[in-house]
């Protein structure tokens, strides 16, 4: 599967009603240079990143030419594509160093049965849950010791997840094809955009804007990676977007900088009514409500999207979870490395590590006289969170979609993206059989795809928006911001709504 052919796969996707030809215009603007591979990785990440970003810029212009907007073309290069999809790597404050966003406790251990087992101990209240589940001290050798001594891989994988932690055991693809959950996530397709209310013909986007999304606010209620990527992306394509997030959550502070570049930030309780009152005050003047919290969490407090919709006729409400919303573990907590580990993405990148960057052509041949589950002697995830920004901007990908849907058709929408599905959709482009021995790629070797902004947190060098609009660039209007440096109030709308 090329660039190309993946672009033109998620545009039918939530197109299925356009003609032929209608599609084939739609393509016949969009230019894709570059392709697989571009990181050592057996996927097809290259194509994942240039696919997804190329999509949400298509995507965009074609709601600027909704509101009588000019026909422009889009860009995108695979190699900006993958500086983007690792973001976070080359975040710099002050010509500083790169940030280290690991807690020594993330990552592979040993179990006793010979199987390998991935810990996610970046927020404290998670890493005190595992030592607690374990008994042990919170040094990685004192985890190491306890997981290798006393637990099997399946069984420390299922303790984990019933303690609402954040655990994978290693899974080949086999093993997790067989699974009921991998079932689940294979019944749905990559993103699903569905009507969820009638009514209100009158929430049409703004006309004549500079810019695709001038005038749309969009609530942001997301934290680290995949949904803050969602949020940035409408920003940079010109959304008014307010991050609320709760003061009591914990957050990764170059996570904040680099994916708050475009919003402003405000702080709210939901555990207080005052608080979740002045919430369903903003989704009232609210276009789009984008939320990471894993399914249902939010339903409780009164903001599930059936909720929003009668609250608000004509909200587009996205959702991004792990594992996505159907079977067994739908409610389970998840991560991007959590998901290649659950998936069987690490033990296929292990392997061809192990068999000196070339894929075996099957599971069987990759064995090597041990288990198969552990054919290797050091575990290798793929070389970005692909996962994460894949599904970030596939949501919004799917939010600006819904937007369209709702000025030609009325209507409140509901997005559904998830961790498990986009890695899903990768597993299925195939794979490289020597793409782990192509070089990696430095900071150096990228300096044309970093821009530069001042900002609270002192000057920030960052990668800039990968895809290129011919009209209307993308570009942060705003420099990120603390959380909680913002009242959680909406800014004046500027310039005239179209009448319904």
């Amino acid at each position: 599967m090329t660039p190309r052919d993946a672009l033109e796969h998620l545009w039918m996707l939530a197109h299925p009603h356009d003609s032929a030809a209608t599609h084939q215009a739609a393509f016949d603007t969009v230019d894709i240079e570059g392709d697989d591979p571009g990181l050592p990785s057996v996927f097809r990440i290259g194509t994942l990143a240039a696919a997804s970003i190329g999509a949400a810029g298509l995507a965009a212009a074609r709601l600027h030419r909704l509101r009588g907007g000019p026909e422009q073309r889009v860009g995108i290069d695979v190699r900006r594509a993958l500086a983007a999809f690792r973001s976070e790597r080359y975040l710099s404050v002050d010509g500083g160093a790169p940030f280290e966003l690991r807690h020594p406790v993330t990552g592979y251990f040993e179990t006793r049965d010979d199987r390998w087992i991935q810990l996610h101990a970046n927020f404290a209240h998670h890493l005190h849950g595992i030592l607690r589940v374990l008994g042990c001290g919170e040094r990685r050798d004192d985890v190491a010791h306890a997981i290798r001594t006393h637990w099997d891989g399946a069984a420390l994988d299922e303790a984990l997840a019933q303690a609402g932690l954040c655990a994978a055991l290693v899974r080949t693809p086999r093993e997790w094809a067989a699974l009921e959950q991998a079932q689940a996530v294979a019944s749905l397709p990559l993103l699903e955009i569905e009507r969820i209310g009638d009514g209100d013909d009158g929430a049409p986007l703004p006309r004549h804007g500079a810019r695709p999304l001038d005038g749309v606010r969009v609530l942001d209620l997301t934290r680290i990676i995949a949904g803050p990527v969602a949020g940035r992306v409408l920003a940079h394509h010109g959304a008014d977007v307010l991050l609320v997030n709760g003061p009591h959550l914990p957050n990764i502070a170059p996570l904040v900088i680099d994916n708050g570049r475009g919003k402003r930030s405000a702080t709210l309780d939901l555990r207080e009514a005052q608080d979740r009152a002045q919430l369903h005050a903003l989704v009232r003047d609210a276009d789009v409500f984008l939320q990471g919290y894993r399914p249902g969490a939010l339903a409780a407090h009164g903001f599930a999207p059936e909720m929003l919709a009668r609250e608000r006729p004509g909200i587009v409400c996205v959702s991004i979870c792990a594992y996505s919303h159907r079977g067994p573990w739908r409610e389970r907590r998840g991560f991007d490395s959590l998901v290649q580990s659950a998936s069987g993405i690490v033990w296929a990148e292990s392997v061809a590590a192990a068999h000196g960057g070339v894929m075996p052509a099957t599971e069987a041949d990759a064995s090597t006289g041990a288990s198969v589950c552990k054919p290797f002697d050091a575990l290798r995830p793929l070389p970005c969170q692909a996962l994460d920004h894949a599904t970030g901007y596939l949501a919004a990908y799917g939010a600006m979609v819904a937007l369209a849907r709702r000025a030609q058709e009325g209507g409140s929408w509901h997005v559904r993206v998830s961790l498990a599905q986009t890695g899903r959709w990768l597993q299925t482009m195939g794979t490289l059989a020597q793409g782990q021995r192509v070089p990696d790629v430095c900071a150096q070797d990228l300096a044309d795809c970093f821009e530069e902004m001042d900002t609270p947190f002192g000057r920030v060098r960052a990668v800039a928006s990968a895809e290129r609009l011919e009209r209307t660039p993308a570009f942060y209007a705003r420099p990120s911001v603390p959380i909680g440096t913002d009242a959680p109030h909406w800014a004046a709308r500027s310039g005239p709504r179209e009448a319904g």
